[in-house]
């Protein structure tokens, strides 16, 4: 790998490690506020929200400049929502601007990979960025969970920091100084990304033709024989990873007997499932063969429904990395075939802001349906078992349309094509 992929990997870790230590202290937040239960859930929904709403819009944005000014510029909205929580500001509100600048983030973040990267090689990046982003959740959610513990919280209030006085007198304030420092690193290392000398033509400012343009590119995507598979995999993936978050402290809280300080850990340890398939598809699936680990997926939704069965928490945490490592082994590819198939049909930033409305909009719909359950009182372990025959069938539909396109042509063979 060229040395600027490993100044976007640093990048990219400590920023989304202050993102979920971030999700975390705002739940805190909330329940300190007495909010309903149906609240925490719409933390993800608001964060989202964005990557729905802009999406026409962040494409063109990231084309505009080089990618790594426009993770600075991106990064430094994130922090500004982050400061909202220490002026009061409702954390459903302040969460939505950090998601504002987390989806302005997010093409430059995976467009820069094919302008700095041949196709052969997005697999493994995508490997590594996907191990480390999951890394980053793991000590995210622990740090999160550390954060809020009220041991560490009375310890942060009664360090004296030399010379200043920051006047910090509450937990969620010592929480969030500490989140607002990793943003703080983030920026760094995004200011050594390197140009990759990658210049688009010009962009469109006309929002209603930029409207249309990303309405072309998203016809263009669900229309390829293999960017609608790929899209359709990543969808299913990021609106089900979104709810099983929620799923999982939920479930730990009744099963598990577990308070949210230690239920974060185990959102972390999906996530060093997560980490440990993207790393091995990394190393064992290459880009020909992407397709392949799909019935991984339907495998992913059969585990999770034997959740339920589960009250022991060390019977729980290999169960957890199992369901994480199968997620990883099998989004990880389809992730790189959809990078490939965008960066061929349009540019970098486009494909990924069609991806990137795709995904969030699973992730608002999912996460919605959850906050309806449990607004209706439905019994949490009938809440997996449902979430886990969805993934399972919604995956096995995948693949007959898969085999529906082979039986037209050989759509494999586009694979490693050249940028039109």
């Amino acid at each position: 790998m060229k040395s600027g992929f490993y100044t976007i990997m640093a990048a990219q870790f400590f920023s989304s490690l202050a993102d979920n230590a971030l999700l975390i202290a705002a739940m805190a937040l909330l329940a300190s506020m007495h909010s309903p239960t149906w609240m925490p859930p719409l933390l993800k929904l608001f964060f989202v929200l964005s990557y729905v709403l802009l999406a026409a819009f962040v494409g063109a944005f990231a084309d505009s400049l080089p990618k790594g000014k426009v993770m600075l510029m991106t990064n430094m909205i994130k922090v500004g929502g982050c400061a909202l929580m220490f002026f009061n500001v409702h954390p459903l509100l302040a969460y939505a601007v950090v998601g504002f600048g987390a989806a302005a983030y997010s093409p430059a973040k995976y467009g820069i990979l094919t302008e700095l990267l041949p196709p052969e090689k997005l697999v493994a990046a995508n490997g590594w960025i996907e191990g480390l982003t999951v890394s980053s959740i793991i000590l995210g959610t622990v740090l999160g969970g550390a954060l809020v513990n009220p041991q560490i919280s009375s310890a942060l209030l009664n360090f004296d920091f030399p010379v200043l006085d920051f006047n910090i007198t509450t937990p969620s304030e010592a929480a969030l100084c500490v989140i607002t420092a990793c943003y703080g690193l983030a920026a760094l290392f995004n200011m050594r990304i390197p140009d990759t000398g990658a210049r688009y033509e010009h962009q469109q400012r006309n929002p209603i033709k930029l409207i249309v343009d990303f309405a072309g590119c998203f016809t263009v995507l669900w229309k390829d024989k293999l960017g609608q598979i790929s899209l359709s995999v990543t969808t299913l993936f990021w609106g089900a990873g979104a709810t099983l978050q929620f799923i999982v402290l939920k479930w730990a809280e009744k099963s598990l007997n577990m308070q949210l300080d230690r239920a974060a850990i185990l959102q972390g340890v999906v996530a060093v499932g997560i980490a440990l398939g993207a790393v091995a598809a990394a190393r064992f699936v290459p880009l020909k063969k992407s397709l392949s680990v799909m019935p991984l997926g339907i495998a992913m939704g059969l585990v999770v429904t034997t959740m339920v069965f589960v009250h022991n928490v060390w019977i729980a945490y290999p169960l957890l990395i199992l369901v994480g490592a199968l997620a990883g082994y099998f989004v990880v590819p389809m992730n790189a075939l959809l990078q490939h198939r965008g960066h061929v049909l349009m540019s970098a930033g486009h494909s990924i802001a069609v991806q990137n409305f795709n995904e969030n909009l699973s992730v608002l719909t999912m996460l919605a349906l959850y906050a309806l359950m449990v607004s209706l009182n439905l019994d949490i372990l009938v809440v997996i078992v449902l979430f886990g025959m969805f993934v399972a069938s919604t995956m096995y539909l995948v693949m007959r349309k898969h085999a529906a396109n082979q039986r037209e042509f050989d759509s494999l063979a586009l694979i490693g094509e050249h940028k039109h």
